[in-house]
Formats: structure tokens, sequence, C-alpha cells
């Protein structure tokens, strides 16, 4: 599988999509459809490059998620720019070195750690460490854009799909809810983005086992870590500045544990 393979399947989709959007006349689905279609033909091209514009869709995403995540948990300055340089470091060493992912993911969980140590911060220093250790955690599998490739994008997009889809479906269709961190997520629109992630898989060649578990339950799971990150918070989104989609973090949240099962997995 290649970006250039997906590309024209990934123009079909949005083009169906826009229409499907203009039937339906809904003012915020129109401003997401328009920050889609300004995004992926952007994304689609830095894949197209290869490793190289994967590392660099991958910093950027991830430098911008630790940002907004420093913002939800409230975390000083200095936390925050050494989170967003190990997130930097670690996706950059899967380009560079893949050989000391682990070493300089070590590295980085050292040196977020030690912000709040060196500032002797016994009020809020739990807090900071907890925080950042987290942060680059759950950000860090970003990494796997570079060696995932054009399989990263179509994971991407099945996970977006499913998405979608259990919003829309779990609102119609009701039930018990997935989870007291999101009452408005039901388990039936939850079962129902699944099926559609995985025939979002199919349409692009991309199912396999570890897809289908990373699509399924990684999804699911990305979205309730943000939502419990935001319940922490007392907001509705991580930033506002992301069309339709409020921050960059709302948008990549069931991605990431996706990807961090697909790397487990794989």
């Amino acid at each position: 599988m290649s970006a250039a393979s997906l590309a024209p399947q990934l123009g079909g989709a949005l083009l169906l999509s826009g229409v499907a959007v203009a039937v339906s006349g809904r003012r915020e689905l129109l401003i997401r459809w328009c920050a889609w279609a300004a995004g992926v033909p952007l994304v689609t091209a830095a894949f197209w490059w290869g490793p190289p514009g994967a590392a660099v869709v991958a910093v950027l995403a991830g430098v911008v998620a630790a940002l907004e995540f420093g913002g939800l948990t409230r975390l000083g300055r200095a936390d925050r720019t050494v989170l967003a340089a190990g997130v930097s470091a670690v996706v950059l060493s899967a380009w560079l070195l893949p050989g000391e992912v682990f070493r300089v993911a070590a590295v980085a969980a050292l040196a977020v750690a030690a912000v709040p140590l060196l500032a002797g911060d016994g009020d809020r220093g739990l807090h900071r460490l907890g925080a950042g250790l987290l942060g680059l955690v759950w950000l860090s599998p970003l990494a796997a854009l570079v060696p995932l490739g054009a399989g990263a994008l179509a994971l991407f997009v099945a996970v977006s799909v499913a998405d979608i889809v259990a919003y829309f479906a779990g609102r119609r269709l009701g039930g018990p809810p997935l989870s007291p961190l999101s009452p408005a997520k039901r388990w039936s629109g939850t079962l129902a983005g699944a099926a559609a992630g995985l025939a979002a898989l199919a349409l692009l060649t991309a199912l396999s086992w570890p897809m289908v578990i990373a699509v399924a339950v990684g999804g699911p799971a990305g979205d309730l870590i943000e939502s419990m990150v935001k319940r922490g918070a007392q907001v509705k989104d991580a930033g506002r500045w992301l069309p339709g989609s409020g921050g960059l973090l709302d948008r990549i949240d069931s991605l990431l544990i996706a990807l961090a099962l697909l790397l487990v997995l794989r």
C-alpha cells in the first residue's frame, strides 16, 4: 500500500461526503468537511513523500497536541516545552534512528520528570510529573506514522469514519452509555462505528486482524482517554482553532491508541 494508491480513494470519499453534507444542509458538518477538504490533500501529499513527510506530519501534530494537552492539564510553559520536545524526539528517532526509539523515549521521560523535580515543586510536582508522563506515553505513538506510512493514513481514515458514525448512530439508536466518562456515547453507536470503520478498511484494501482490533478497540479507548482528561479540565474541547473539531487533540485522540495497539499487535 502506498499514499499514491490511496489518493484516488480518498478523493472519491471526500467528494461523496461533500455531496452528503450539502444534502444534509447542516452548517457544522459543512464547516468540518471544509477543514477535511483542506487537510486531507496536504497530509496525503506529505505521506506521498515517504518517511520524511510522515515525520514532518507527526512532529507538527505532536507539538500541537502536546501544547493542547498541557493546556488541559494546566501544565506550565516549561513542562509543555519539554513535553513537546520529548514527543518530537521520539518521532524523529523513529525516522533517523529506528533502533534507538525506546532509549530516546526513556530519555524523554527523564527530561519530563526532571522539570518539576528541579523546580522543587512540592505543591503541584506530583500532578506535573503524572500529567507530563501521561502526555508523553499518549502522544508518542505518533512516531508510528513513520514506519507505517500509508497504513497509518488508512488507519486514520478508518477511525475517523468510525468516530463520525458512532456519534450519529448512538444518538439515533440510543441504548446504554459506553462509559460514565462520556455519557453521550452509546454502545450502539460504538458498535455501528466499528462496523463502518472496518468497511472503510476493506474499501482501502487495508483490512487485517491487527487493523481490525486497532479500529474497533483502540479508537473508542483513545476517545475515552481524552474525555477523561477534558472532564478533569471541565472543558468541552481541547482547543478552538480547528473548524468544526475544536482542537487537533479532539481529532486524533482515537488515532493515538489505535496506533499504539497496532504497534503492539504487529
